[in-house]
């Protein structure tokens, strides 16, 4: 939950580099948002690896931590959308905004590995 601040700034950020009014898929933007705040209440429990869990427990939040993967992908695809096709000058924004979408991918992809470590 504590990344979708994060998340409004690179949508800023995006939306200034290509000089549009929107973003491609905003309503699928919002939703995606939504998502990750519900599902990102309820995912603590991966981070609990000495906790000794039951396996039902940690295959729930196995599960949730894998599902949370998909709106986060949904707002990857969009700032990519939006950025396609325009020209922009490479200044510090411009290299701001592309590498925190690539460490986010990256990290996400990672992420997707490692949510099922507790099993």
């Amino acid at each position: 939950i504590i990344i979708l601040p994060g998340f409004g700034i690179v949508s800023e950020a995006v939306l200034f580099l290509t000089d549009k009014d929107r973003l491609f898929g905003q309503a699928s933007m919002i939703y995606a948002s939504i998502w990750i705040a519900v599902l990102g209440t309820s995912v603590w429990g991966h981070h609990m690896y000495t906790a000794g869990l039951d396996v039902d427990t940690r295959s729930y939040f196995s599960a949730a931590t894998m599902i949370i993967a998909v709106p986060s992908a949904v707002k990857v695809f969009n700032w990519l959308g939006t950025l396609y096709g325009s020209h922009h000058k490479i200044d510090s924004l411009w290299c701001w905004a592309y590498s925190f979408i690539f460490l986010f991918t990256f990290g996400g992809l990672s992420g997707i590995v490692l949510s099922s470590a507790s099993l």
